[in-house]
C-alpha cells in the first residue's frame, strides 16, 4: 500500500510535467527572450512553497551564468523591494495568481517600471493580467487522495524554471568552461577544469635560461618555491627541466653544481601538457609518473605554465 502510493505520486506528478511541455506554445519563447535581453538581474519571488522553488530556480539561473537571486515578496513590501533595480525583471510564481503578497509586490514593480514573468496555474489571474509574458503551470489536481498539499503544482513550476534555465544558457552559448569557473568548488566543475584554471602563469612560472648558469636556477627554484624550475631554449621554447631530485642525484654524485650551467644538469624533452587539457588528465599524469609538477606548453612549445600536484589536491578531483 505504501509503495504504491509512493508509485502513484510519482506518476501523477510526471502526468504534470508531460502536460506541461504539450502546452508550452510561443510565450515561452518570449519569456526567453526577454529574460535573454535583461540588462540587469533576474529576481525571483514567490510565497511559501513557490517562494522555496523560487530560490531553487534564482539558484540555478545564478549558476548558469545569468545574474539571479531570490526576493521574498512579504519581505518585499517591507523594504527589501530597494535590492531591485530598473534594469531587472522578476520571474514571479504563485499557482492561484491572487496570492496577497505577490499581488502587493505588482504595484511596486510598476512604480520601478520593471517587467514581470509569472508562473502560475491561473492565466486571468490578478499576476497574469500584469505580467509582461505569462507561462501557463495549471496541473489538473495535485496528488494524493486528499489532493491538498502542492505537489505536482510545485513540480511543474520547478520543471518550468529549469526549462527556462536551460533554454536561456543554450541561447547564450554558456560554455562547460563557464560552468567550471562557476563551480569551482563542486565536483562536477571539477571535472570540467582544464589545466589553465589551476597552473601557475606569468611570474609566477620558474623559467631560466639554457645555458645559465646553475647559480642562476637554484635562485629560481628557491624565490617560486615549486621544487623545479623549466629550462627555456634562446628561443623561448621548453628545452628541458630542473627539479630538487635532479639536484639531490647530481650531489650525490659528487657534481661541482656551481661550475656547471643549466643544459648540463637539466633533464631533457620533460613530460609536459597543454593548457585546454583536463584538469584530472594533469593528475593521472603525475601520479602515474610519480613526479610533482608538469610544465605547460602552448602548441609551439613555449612555456605558458607550470601544473603542481598540490594546486590539484587542493580541488579534492578525487
Amino acid at each position: 500500500m505504501i509503495r504504491q502510493t509512493g508509485r502513484d505520486v510519482l506518476e501523477q506528478e510526471a502526468a504534470a510535467i508531460r502536460a506541461l511541455a504539450a502546452r508550452l506554445g510561443p510565450s515561452f519563447e518570449q519569456a526567453v527572450e526577454a529574460m535573454s535581453s535583461c540588462r540587469g538581474r533576474i529576481v525571483v519571488s514567490g510565497m511559501g512553497k513557490s517562494g522555496l522553488i523560487g530560490a531553487k530556480i534564482a539558484a540555478t539561473l545564478a549558476s548558469t551564468g545569468t545574474p539571479s537571486l531570490f526576493l521574498h515578496p512579504a519581505e518585499a513590501i517591507h523594504g527589501d523591494i530597494g535590492m531591485v533595480v530598473r534594469d531587472d525583471l522578476v520571474l514571479g510564481i504563485s499557482a492561484s495568481g491572487e496570492t496577497e503578497e505577490m499581488v502587493r509586490l505588482l504595484e511596486l514593480l510598476k512604480r520601478i517600471g520593471v517587467p514581470l514573468i509569472s508562473l502560475t496555474g491561473n492565466l486571468e489571474s490578478t499576476l497574469a493580467r500584469h505580467s509582461l509574458v505569462t507561462l501557463d503551470v495549471w496541473v489538473e489536481k495535485e496528488a494524493g487522495q486528499m489532493a491538498l498539499v502542492p505537489t505536482c503544482s510545485t513540480t511543474a513550476a520547478l520543471a518550468m524554471g529549469d526549462a527556462l534555465a536551460v533554454a536561456l544558457l543554450e541561447k547564450k552559448g554558456f560554455t562547460a568552461r563557464e560552468f567550471a569557473s562557476y563551480h569551482p568548488g563542486g565536483r562536477l566543475g571539477h571535472k570540467l577544469l582544464t589545466v589553465s584554471n589551476l597552473m601557475h602563469a606569468g611570474d609566477a612560472v620558474p623559467r631560466v635560461q639554457a645555458g645559465a648558469p646553475m647559480s642562476e636556477a637554484i635562485q629560481e627554484m628557491s624565490e617560486k618555491k615549486l621544487g623545479m624550475t623549466c629550462v627555456e631554449a634562446a628561443d623561448g621554447m621548453v628545452a628541458g627541466i630542473l627539479t630538487d631530485g635532479d639536484l639531490r642525484r647530481l650531489l650525490q654524485k659528487g657534481a661541482n653544481l656551481m661550475g656547471r650551467t643549466t643544459e648540463e644538469c637539466m633533464t631533457p624533452s620533460p613530460i609536459t601538457i597543454g593548457p585546454e587539457e583536463p584538469a584530472a588528465r594533469g593528475l593521472h599524469i603525475l601520479e602515474t609518473r610519480k613526479i610533482t609538477a608538469l610544465i605547460v606548453v602552448s602548441a609551439d612549445r613555449r612555456v605558458v605554465g607550470v601544473l603542481h600536484i598540490h594546486d590539484l589536491w587542493r580541488t579534492q578531483l578525487f
